[in-house]
C-alpha cells in the first residue's frame, strides 16, 4: 500500500476542502503545514536547532499538508492523497514540514515522517523527502516519495535546483562514517545536522556542500542563483568541557584519539583553538586573553556546487550583531569592542530567510531569541542583498515593533507596541506580508493537564500560531492583521510512547509559501579574479589544468592577496600588522603593530565524546574540535618550528594552501613563534577543484583600516605554491 489509505480510510477524514476566510483575497494559492502544538521548545520541530529528528514527542504526529486557493477555499493535500489520518496515530500516521515550490509552480517537495509507535514501544522515524502533484482544486494531488534519498537518515529543509537537483539539509554523517552519528553540535552537544547536501534523484548521487559543526538551516535558491540559508555560527571551545574541567558540571566529557571507529579513549580534554571561553577562569588564568565566545544565526550563501561558501555579501557581526565583542587582548589600548558600522538596527540572528518578490534586494526574516518562542520573534528586513553591495552598504529594517523580538516575562505587563510572536514571514506577489503568528508575548510552556498514573495528557501550549495577513501602522510598524483560514481542528491522540497524548484544539499553521511559477536563475559556477589569472598565465599554468589537478586530490586551494589588511570595522582583533622580515604591512598611526609570519590551518575533526553525568559508556555520536590541519602534504614544507598545518605568509602578505574538502575549515595569523595574532571566527568547508580567492584575511567591505580599498596585488605565495608543484611534477 506504500503507506497510503484505501479509499474508504480517506472517507473517515475531516473534510478534504472548506471555505476559510473568503474575504480577503490572495493573488495565488497558498501552501502550508498544520502541526500539533508542541510546547517544548529545545531540540523540537520548530526550535532554533536541533529541529531536526522525527521522535514522536518532538515532532508529533497528526499535521497535514494544505492549500489555500485565492478565494480562501481550502484543501487537505496529504488527505486527498491518502496519506494520514485522525484519532488514534499509527502507522499511517504523518507529520509534514518545510513545503518548496518548484520552478514551474505545478508541484511541491516537503517533508514527512510517517507512522507512530503502540504503546511502550521505542521505533526509530526519519524524516524523508516527498513530492506532491496534482495541486488544483478538482486535481487528483499523487504524492511520491524522492528516490536516491539517504533513507537511515532525516532529511528537511528541501528546495529545488537550477538544474534537476534537489538542495536539502540532511544529519548524514560526513563521509558516511556510522562511528561519527549523530554530530553533535557546539553549544549543548545535542544532535545537529551536518550541512547542506545535493541530491540527483535520477541517480541517486549526492554531494555534501558544506559541512556545518552546528547546523545549516531553511536554504533556497534567490534570484540571483545564490543558495541562501541560516547557518548556526558557533565556533568556540566546549562549554561543557569547560564546566567539567571547572568542577562545575558533569557531563562527562573526552577526547577520542581519532575519528576512527576503533579509536581510543583518552583521558583528555585538550583544545587548541579557539582561545577559551569567558566562564573557563582557569584556562584564561595567567593570559592577556579576554574570553571568546561566538553565536549567532546569520545569512549565509554558496553557489550549487558548494563552492564560495560566505555570509551573504560577507555581511557579518559587525554589521549585524545585536551584542558587544570583547576585544581579543587585554594588553592593547587600540582593540575595542566597538564597532564603526553605521547600522543603527542590530539583531542577534536571522530564521526563515526568504525574498521579496517585489523588490528582490530585500530579504525578510525573523531576529527571535534562541530558546523559548519556536523560533519565532520579530519581522526584519535586510536591504542591498544583490551581488556587488558590500556589507557597509547593507542594513536592517525593523518591520514588526522591536519589542517582538523579546520575551515577556511572567507576570509582566508587555508594551503595548509589542503584538506578538512572529515566524515564517513571506511577501505575495502584490506585495502582501503574510506571517506565522501567536499574540501570545510571554515565552511557550505546557499549560496542559496529566492524569495522576500520567497515563493520559492533554498538552496546552501558550502559543496558538495562525497564519495571517500583516498591515503597517500609521508609526511605520506592521502587525498582525486578519487571519487566512477559520481554524483548523482535529482530533488527535498518540502514545508518547508511554503516555497517551490526547489533541482537540486548534492545530498550529506554519511555513506557508506561495505556489506560482518562478524565473529559474542563472546557475553560477567558480571563476578567477584577474590578479590570480595573471599569476597562473605568468607561470603557464591553466586554470582547466590547475582545477583538474585539485579534483583529482579531492582538494582545494584558498589564497589571499594581503593578510595585512582587515575591514575598517574589526577593531577587536589587532589590526596594525606587517609581515615578518619585510616591508609589507598595513598600519595605523596609533596602537602596537604586529607582526605575522605563517598562516595555520585548523580541520574539523569529531574527537569530543561524552558520558553523561552517570555512566562510563560513550554515547552515540562526537562533537567536532578544532585541530591543526594534518589530512593534506601537498603543500610547501614548513621550516623546523613553524606551526604544525601552516604555511609561510609571503613577502607581499599573500598566502596559498592547499586544503582538505567537504570538512570544516578555519585559521589563524601566527607569529614567526607560533603565537596566534588574528583569528578566523567563521568555519567554511571548500568543493574538490575550488579555487577561493580572498583579498585579505578578514575581506575589507569599503576601506580598510587605513581607508585603502581591496587588494589588487599579484599574489606572490601562488606563484610559490605553483613553481613548488611544478618542480614535483603535479602540474
Amino acid at each position: 500500500m506504500n503507506n497510503k489509505l484505501t479509499t474508504l480510510s480517506v472517507a473517515l477524514l475531516a473534510p478534504l476542502a472548506f471555505s476559510a476566510q473568503a474575504t480577503i483575497t490572495t493573488p495565488n494559492p497558498i501552501v502550508f503545514v498544520t502541526q500539533v502544538p508542541i510546547p517544548m521548545d529545545f531540540c523540537t520541530i520548530n526550535a532554533t536547532f536541533c529541529n531536526h529528528q522525527a521522535s514522536i514527542d518532538i515532532s508529533g504526529r497528526g499535521g497535514d499538508l494544505w492549500i489555500r486557493y485565492p478565494n480562501g477555499t481550502l484543501k487537505n493535500l496529504t488527505a486527498a492523497a491518502g496519506y494520514g489520518q485522525t484519532g488514534l496515530q499509527g502507522d499511517q500516521a504523518i507529520q509534514v514540514r518545510d513545503p518548496a515550490v518548484h520552478w514551474n509552480g505545478k508541484k511541491i517537495i516537503f517533508s514527512m515522517v510517517i507512522g507512530a509507535p503502540k504503546h511502550y514501544q521505542v521505533v526509530s522515524y526519519r524524516w524523508q523527502l516527498y513530492e506532491i502533484t496534482g495541486l488544483g482544486k478538482n486535481e487528483i494531488s499523487v504524492i511520491t516519495k524522492v528516490p536516491g534519498q539517504p533513507s537511515n537518515y532525516n532529511n528537511v529543509n528541501p528546495t529545488y535546483g537550477t538544474d534537476g537537483r534537489i538542495i536539502f539539509v540532511s544529519d548524514q554523517p560526513r563521509g558516511g562514517q556510522a562511528q561519527l552519528y549523530p554530530q553533535l553540535d557546539e553549544y549543548e552537544e545535542a544532535p545537529s545536522n551536518t550541512g547542506l547536501w545535493s541530491l540527483n534523484p535520477s541517480n541517486g548521487k549526492q554531494t555534501m556542500l558544506t559541512h556545518s559543526p552546528s547546523g545549516d538551516f531553511d536554504p533556497f535558491i534567490d534570484s540571483f542563483g545564490r543558495v541562501t540559508f541560516t547557518r548556526w555560527d558557533h565556533l568556540q571551545q566546549d562549554q561543557q568541557a569547560a564546566g567539567d574541567r571547572n568542577g562545575t558540571d558533569n557531563y562527562g566529557t573526552f577526547n577520542y584519539s581519532s575519528e576512527a571507529a576503533n579509536a581510543k579513549i583518552l583521558n583528555s580534554r585538550q583544545e587548541v583553538f579557539p582561545e577559551p571561553l569567558t566562564f573557563d577562569t582557569i584556562s584564561l588564568a595567567g593570559t592577556n586573553l579576554h574570553g571568546h565566545s561566538f553565536n549567532h544565526f546569520f545569512p549565509w550563501q554558496v553557489h550549487e556546487d558548494g563552492t564560495d561558501l560566505e555570509l551573504v555579501n560577507h555581511i557579518g557581526r559587525h554589521e549585524l550583531g545585536g551584542s558587544y565583542v570583547d576585544a581579543v587582548f587585554t594588553d592593547d589600548p587600540v582593540l575595542t569592542y566597538l564597532t564603526n558600522n553605521s547600522n543603527p538596527n542590530k539583531i542577534s540572528n536571522f530564521f526563515q530567510i526568504s525574498q521579496d518578490p517585489t523588490n528582490p534586494n530585500y530579504f525578510i526574516g525573523i531576529n527571535a531569541p534562541e530558546f523559548g518562542t519556536h523560533a519565532a520573534g520579530q519581522i526584519v528586513r535586510l536591504t542591498n542583498v544583490a551581488p556587488g553591495h558590500n556589507a557597509d552598504q547593507m542594513t536592517i529594517d525593523y518591520l514588526t515593533d522591536k519589542s517582538t523580538a523579546s520575551i515577556v516575562a511572567d507576570g509582566a505587563t508587555p508594551p503595548p507596541e509589542n503584538s506578538g510572536h512572529y515566524r515564517d514571514p513571506n511577501i505575495l506577489a502584490n506585495g502582501t506580508l503574510i506571517a506565522a503568528h501567536t499574540f501570545e508575548t510571554r515565552q511557550d510552556r505546557n499549560e496542559g493537564t496529566t492524569t495522576p498514573n500520567y497515563s493520559d495528557t492533554y498538552p496546552q501550549a501558550r502559543y496558538a500560531f495562525r497564519l495571517r495577513t500583516l498591515k503597517q501602522l500609521p508609526n511605520g510598524t506592521w502587525t498582525a492583521d486578519q487571519p487566512l483560514t477559520s481554524g483548523i481542528s482535529k482530533n488527535i491522540t498518540y502514545y508518547g510512547p508511554d503516555s497517551l497524548f490526547h489533541y482537540t484544539n486548534e492545530l498550529w499553521e506554519l511555513q506557508p509559501v506561495e505556489v506560482k511559477a518562478t524565473t529559474k536563475p542563472t546557475k553560477l559556477l567558480p571563476t578567477l579574479d584577474t590578479p590570480e589569472q595573471q599569476v597562473l598565465q605568468e607561470e603557464g599554468v591553466s586554470e582547466a589544468s590547475l582545477r583538474q589537478y585539485l579534483q583529482s586530490k579531492g582538494l582545494a586551494l584558498a589564497i589571499m592577496r594581503n593578510v595585512t589588511t582587515r575591514d575598517h570595522s574589526d577593531k577587536q582583533q589587532p589590526f596594525n600588522l606587517a609581515v615578518a622580515g619585510s616591508a609589507t604591512q598595513t598600519v595605523t598611526p596609533k596602537g602596537k603593530v604586529y607582526e605575522v609570519a605563517h598562516f595555520q590551518v585548523f580541520q574539523a575533526d569529531q574527537l569530543r565524546g561524552l558520558t553523561g553525568c552517570c555512566s562510563s559508556t560513550p554515547k552515540p555520536g562526537r562533537r567536532v574540535l578544532a585541530q591543526p590541519l594534518h589530512s593534506v602534504t601537498a603543500n610547501i614544507p614548513e621550516a623546523a618550528g613553524a606551526p604544525k598545518g601552516s604555511v609561510k605568509v609571503a613577502a607581499d602578505g599573500s598566502v596559498a594552501m592547499l586544503l582538505p574538502t567537504r570538512r570544516a575549515l578555519s585559521w589563524q595569523l601566527t607569529d614567526s613563534q607560533g603565537k596566534f595574532v588574528v583569528r578566523e571566527r567563521n568555519w567554511l568547508s571548500m568543493q574538490p577543484g575550488e579555487i577561493r580567492t580572498c583579498p585579505s584575511c578578514h575581506g575589507v567591505n569599503s576601506s580598510d583600516q587605513i581607508g585603502d580599498p581591496t587588494p589588487v596585488n599579484k599574489p606572490e605565495a601562488l606563484r610559490e605554491l605553483l613553481t613548488y608543484l611544478k618542480a614535483n611534477g603535479s602540474l
